[in-house]
């Protein structure tokens, strides 16, 4: 009897977790496509797309691409570096384009495109699971091509794409696990996408496999939950805004996915600090179109479909109106998806506080990630606006920037941010990282201390946030960048009437250091000792020392030996204060060269 007790116990610890991995497919839509959109939605999708202006006009744009897509060949099992990335991403947007039109027009010749791609891409001999994000995304793109164009599939068919799902997209993904791969436990961009992307090819051919994808979406649900915390609690993204919109763009695929496939987000969307990622978006966005591309992010906005979803989801109006303004010549199918409400989606009601840009705060703090923004007005090409930044110089991307800004005015960009260099340069996410010219401190525009880079490990919190209608203000304790060479280092950003901004630096050491002040800038600088004008494209700025009165400015180039990056067009405004013990360094920055800074307080008497 204690026997068969044993082995009904043994039997049911075993049945439990299949038992369990199969409940998370039990209201799995049984027809396609359910992806994204289901079979139900269809006409009167269609029927929207043609009727609604604003959503035909996006649609001619996805079709003209769609059409060049069928003259081009499929990929090929070509890496650049480790990676078969750029292929991957290639793929989804063809599937993205090419399904859309098939999804709305029923055109044949889409169907039959995306199938040669897909059957060719069946027969890589893998999909370069040394390199996850290749499998993840790929396995993404598969899922949606079978899903939306199924019907154009013959059985034959079906199964080879299925099969490549399987073998070469979930297996790889299911070894991940068992060997607890690192992109099964982060919170970073690697486990939206890793974890999103398997799991839209799982739901795709759940009805045929449902073994294998059951067991790819609980695996994958409790993974993807984890990294929902990176946005808490305020919605700010430590990644900055280039991988904010790779990560919010697979988190998007992830939840529209199992929302259509199985009428549940699994709670994510209630995640704290999700409903808010949309205006850290917005914020990051300068007036001159480029961001503050912190971390290794490029400089442009670019467009992020995943806003509309946002949109949906808490009834923010501002998401939508944002996103429109992209959407209007940088024409992306999910927009169109995205974009629409569906019977069975949640809709809440409108928030009427965030209807429109306009109403955001033209100042913003993220306690999370520890950066701050700052800006005279909204929808104004011209209007003053600053982003800076404290934080983690651990968080994944980033560089040793802690103190470093970003200035837009007049329409144009003044303080840059390199970005980047070439992600296959040697060790470049490795032990060689932090000698490369971009990723190091010297390159942006912050402080500099014996022309050494920050504590790698070293947090900046901001420590004093103020918005007031005629100053607004940060400041950053940049103190655990240096230490070993200061005691005390912070940096203060103020806004002052909307029209100039004032840079306050205080550095106290008790043996003398050397302080470099940076400001990285495309315009042309006509620095003279204390002042410095620089033009760009027809406007003007003038930065000014305010103190102490023996600092000067020179210009430094930002040329880094190749195989760097080159940036002939950058050259560094910077201020060598040489060694000192004690400093407090002021800058004024504006484009009236008589605005006054006003009362000089120490940064430590900065209100709150």
């Amino acid at each position: 009897m204690k026997h068969l007790i044993s082995l009904l116990i043994l039997s049911l610890a075993v049945c439990s977790p299949l038992r369990a991995q199969e409940d998370v497919l039990k209201n799995l839509q049984k027809e396609h496509p359910r992806i994204f959109i289901r079979k139900a939605d269809l006409n009167d999708f269609r029927q929207r797309v043609k009727s609604d202006p604003q959503l035909a006009a996006w649609y001619a744009g996805v079709k003209a691409s769609a059409e060049k897509i069928i003259k081009e060949p499929p990929v090929e099992h070509v890496l650049i570096g480790p990676r078969l990335l750029d292929k991957s991403r290639r793929a989804l947007e063809r599937m993205l384009a090419l399904g859309t039109v098939y999804l709305v027009d029923g055109d044949t010749r889409m169907a039959d495109r995306a199938k040669k791609e897909m059957l060719v891409v069946a027969e890589f001999a893998d999909w370069n699971p040394s390199h996850f994000l290749d499998t993840a995304e790929m396995s993404n793109a598969f899922g949606i091509g079978y899903d939306w164009f199924y019907p154009a599939l013959s059985d034959a068919e079906r199964k080879t794409i299925r099969t490549a799902i399987i073998e070469k997209g979930l297996k790889p993904g299911l070894v991940g696990f068992e060997k607890k791969a690192f992109w099964t436990k982060v919170t970073h961009n690697w486990a939206q996408v890793c974890n999103g992307g398997l799991s839209v090819g799982a739901l795709a051919i759940g009805d045929t496999d449902p073994q294998i994808a059951a067991e790819i979406v609980s695996k994958c649900r409790g993974a993807f939950e984890h990294s929902m915390e990176t946005f808490a609690p305020d919605g700010g993204f430590p990644e900055g805004p280039g991988y904010w919109g790779y990560a919010t763009l697979y988190t998007a695929f992830y939840l529209s996915a199992t929302e259509s496939a199985l009428g549940t987000d699994f709670g994510n969307f209630a995640k704290p600090g999700f409903r808010e990622t949309g205006i850290f978006r917005i914020d990051c966005a300068g007036p001159s179109g480029m961001s503050f591309n912190y971390a290794d992010a490029g400089a442009g906005t670019g467009s992020a479909p995943q806003m509309m979803l946002l949109a949906r989801a808490f009834g923010i109006g501002a998401y939508h109106e944002h996103q429109a303004t992209f959407a209007d010549s940088r024409p992306h199918p999910l927009n169109l998806v995205w974009g629409s409400t569906f019977p069975w989606q949640h809709k809440p009601a409108a928030d009427a506080k965030l209807a429109h840009v306009s109403q955001l705060p033209l100042d913003s703090f993220y306690k999370g990630v520890h950066v701050a923004f700052f800006r005279s007005a909204w929808n104004d090409p011209n209007a003053l606006w600053v982003g800076i930044k404290g934080g983690d110089n651990r968080a994944n991307h980033s560089h040793l920037d802690l103190g470093s800004f970003v200035l837009d005015a007049q329409g144009q960009r003044w303080a840059n941010d390199l970005g980047g260099d070439d992600y296959n340069l040697p060790a470049y996410f490795g032990n060689k990282r932090w000698t490369y010219y971009r990723l190091r401190t010297e390159s942006h525009n912050t402080l500099l201390l014996d022309g050494e880079n920050q504590d790698p490990a070293a947090k900046a919190p901001i420590t004093t946030f103020h918005s007031g209608k005629d100053r607004a203000h940060c400041v950053i304790d940049l103190s655990a960048a240096w230490k070993g060479r200061a005691t005390r280092v912070t940096r203060g950003l103020a806004m002052l009437n909307r029209s100039a901004i004032l840079v306050q630096d205080e550095v106290e050491a008790a043996k003398p250091v050397g302080v470099t002040w940076s400001f990285v800038t495309s315009a042309k600088i006509d620095a003279n000792g204390r002042q410095a004008t620089l033009a760009l494209k027809g406007k003007t700025m003038h930065v000014r020392i305010l103190s102490p009165e023996s600092a000067k400015f020179e210009v430094l180039s930002c040329n880094p030996p190749p195989p760097q990056k080159q940036q002939s067009e950058m050259h560094n405004l910077s201020i060598q204060l040489g060694k000192v013990t004690d400093a407090r360094l002021m800058v004024l920055i504006s484009a009236d060269e008589k605005t006054a800074a006003g009362e000089i307080r120490p940064l430590g008497q900065w209100e709150k």
